[in-house]
């Protein structure tokens, strides 16, 4: 195992310690958020887990945790998920697996969001990692071009990327596209969101604000805890 495998090992299975039984937990997307999913599913505790994709439901399923659908529980008590980059104040670019709507939608929903990492994803500028956008199949065209004047409007003149796999574009689990914006630095990323968000045809963006309560983040000397 490499490295960063082991970091993001490490802060997985961190995080598996604080679910406690009777819990509603959010399991988010993405590869270190498998070793959460399996450490947790080790554990054997009696918790209603509410997924961020279908790949972290089946994931989970295989491991005989029980799901319900966002909305059929009470509150999430805890969300546990990973991040493409992780900057100042615990912001963070979010989306590189393509959930980052359903990641969104449950972190909303949930009274704690631990956010897990190995230590390549702290960064003390966010951008370097192109921002994920999840837009509407119809029109996607244009509005990429509504996108590129929401980059605009923040100083940042780069053109985004339709996502694409194997020739095709990648669709999410909500049947949307992911236009990928390399913004190299987001100096103001509160303003950019809202730009983002105000244009039509943008479902949403992989810009998670002021949602992170703390980050568990695997490091050379073990697993390092920050808080906002």
């Amino acid at each position: 195992m490499s490295d960063t495998e082991a970091q993001k090992r490490a802060a997985g299975e961190a995080a598996a310690q604080l679910v406690e039984s009777g819990m509603v937990v959010g399991l988010g997307t993405g590869s270190t958020t498998v070793f959460f999913v399996r450490a947790l599913a080790e554990r054997g505790l009696d918790i209603t887990c509410v997924a961020t994709s279908r790949t972290t439901q089946e994931l989970g399923e295989s491991l005989g945790l029980a799901f319900a659908e966002l909305g059929e529980t009470r509150t999430i008590d805890l969300t546990v998920d990973g991040a493409d980059e992780i900057g100042p104040g615990l912001s963070l670019i979010k989306g590189g697996g393509a959930a980052l709507l359903r990641e969104k939608l449950v972190w909303e929903a949930s009274r704690r969001c631990v956010v897990i990492a190995d230590a390549a994803k702290q960064v003390k500028v966010l951008g370097k990692y192109p921002l994920p956008i999840e837009v509407v199949a119809f029109g996607h065209k244009t509005t990429a071009l509504r996108i590129c004047d929401a980059l605009s409007e923040c100083d940042i003149g780069v053109a985004p990327r339709l996502r694409t796999k194997d020739g095709q574009p990648v669709r999410t689990d909500n049947g949307n596209l992911i236009y990928d914006a390399a913004c190299g630095r987001i100096e103001e990323p509160a303003a950019l969101a809202d730009a983002l968000k105000s244009v039509t045809g943008v479902v949403d963006h992989g810009l998670f604000l002021d949602l992170a309560d703390q980050a568990l983040i695997g490091a050379p000397g073990g697993v390092v805890t920050l808080e906002p």
